[in-house]
């Protein structure tokens, strides 16, 4: 009668092993995703969405590697073993050697399949795709002056994301409208997807400037369903949804970007080539078909002579790339996700260009409107167009002051994002 108690100990002892096992794996469970209350009736945390960074123009790093029938000079490079930084590398943007990395970075464009391709023997590849280094620096030698989306990731880290895990970079050519880069937007969509599955929720999309236009493009190739599975929201940074009236300088006479010891006729020559300089050019469905763009002693262009402009300048390629890109977003279609619009005002930006007689070889007066400096106001606030037009939230969010790139280091939009990723 003695092995009585103890059998009924060790039967207790099993209830409540079996008890407490059963505990844990419940609390493993839950631990994953949490929903609806926890411990002491307070709401749980959802998770944090996988973030996705998408550049806009200039905005990753590119890198070439030669192998030349023939160079522009005798300084530049034939060949090479390995590939090099070709954006950004300052070391290529000073007199002389900038004419070999023109020669390097520009675009030949065939009028028969109506795409780029680079000069014979120049290799060109974007690097880091998957990864943020490219997309936070874009020197690789981490100067300040190169400095892109460094901050934002870094408050992501601080708020418990993982560089090249949940928070991940999309780099592409951008010299290069979507168009000509449909491989890019098949690994675009592989890592959203893998991102999610992986999160077990969707995924935030922040791009900035063109990238915004990059990000339009391929949500509205999209089926909703496909959308709604694996998009949380997109956060627009300094989105140029009508183009922008630099690109008119930038394809009439160049534009330095206030770098002196840049000739901005120089650099015009890779410029022009690139289509997504007139991709950005500003569309007629946001601005006044009677507003005077460029103005010369004898001729004026608004947004319905842009085939006299290019004509006049002696660059008729481009006329043809701004009809192969001009309907990609020209409707700007709804994206189907919800959308955050973040904008800068209040800053000089260029809005039209007045040459001399010696157009289109020329510095021209500039004539200022509002904007970020770089993006027209009437351009960045298209996005308000979205509002009653799809079921999901449209907020817009002006930024008084704030510069087009300063904006990704401003306190303001940090905390906007922070607030979009952690609000249910």
């Amino acid at each position: 009668m003695a092995a009585w108690p103890r059998i009924a100990a060790l039967s207790a002892m099993l209830r409540v092993g079996l008890l407490l096992l059963l505990l844990l794996l419940l609390s493993a469970r839950s631990s994953g995703r949490p929903q609806g209350t926890c411990p002491g009736g307070k709401a749980c945390q959802p998770p944090k969405p996988p973030v996705v960074l998408i550049p806009g123009d200039l905005g990753n790093q590119l890198e070439a590697k030669l192998d030349k029938p023939s160079v522009v000079h005798y300084i530049c490079y034939k060949k090479t073993d390995t590939f090099f930084t070709l954006w950004l590398n300052m070391e290529l943007l000073v007199p002389v050697a900038i004419d070999c990395w023109v020669d390097n970075i520009r675009l030949i464009y065939n009028r028969t399949t109506h795409s780029n391709s680079a000069p014979p023997g120049v290799e060109i590849r974007v690097p880091g795709f998957g990864q943020t280094y490219s997309v936070e620096y874009l020197d690789p030698s981490k100067r300040s002056v190169g400095m892109y989306f460094f901050t934002i990731v870094q408050a992501l880290v601080e708020w418990g994301y993982t560089r090249d895990d949940d928070v991940r970079g999309a780099p592409y050519d951008w010299r290069k409208a979507p168009n000509e880069n449909k491989e890019y937007f098949l690994l675009l969509q592989t890592m959203i997807e893998d991102m999610a599955e992986k999160a077990g929720g969707p995924v935030v999309l922040i791009a900035h400037s063109m990238g915004n236009m990059y990000t339009l493009y391929f949500l509205n190739q999209q089926p909703q369903a496909w959308k709604d599975r694996y998009i949380k929201a997109f956060i627009c940074l300094g989105p140029p949804w009508a183009g922008v009236s630099k690109t008119l300088r930038v394809i009439t006479s160049g534009d330095n970007n206030r770098i002196p010891v840049i000739s901005s006729l120089k650099i015009r020559a890779q410029q022009r080539t690139a289509s997504s300089t007139s991709w950005l050019l500003p569309y007629a469905h946001s601005w006044p078909q009677d507003q005077i763009l460029v103005q010369t002693p004898t001729v004026n262009y608004t947004v319905l002579d842009y085939e006299r402009l290019y004509s006049d300048i002696g660059f008729e390629d481009g006329w043809l790339m701004r009809q192969d890109t001009m309907p990609l977003v020209a409707d700007l279609t709804p994206p189907g996700v919800a959308v955050h619009c973040l904008y800068g005002s209040g800053v000089d930006t260029a809005e039209a260009f007045q040459y001399s007689d010696k157009f289109p070889d020329v510095e021209p007066t500039v004539v200022f409107g509002d904007g970020d400096g770089t993006v027209n106001l009437r351009s960045a606030i298209q996005c308000k167009r979205w509002v009653g037009k799809q079921k999901q939230p449209v907020m817009l969010k002006e930024l008084p002051g704030n510069e087009h790139v300063n904006m990704l280091l401003n306190y303001t939009t940090v905390a906007y994002i922070k607030n979009v990723l952690f609000s249910p």
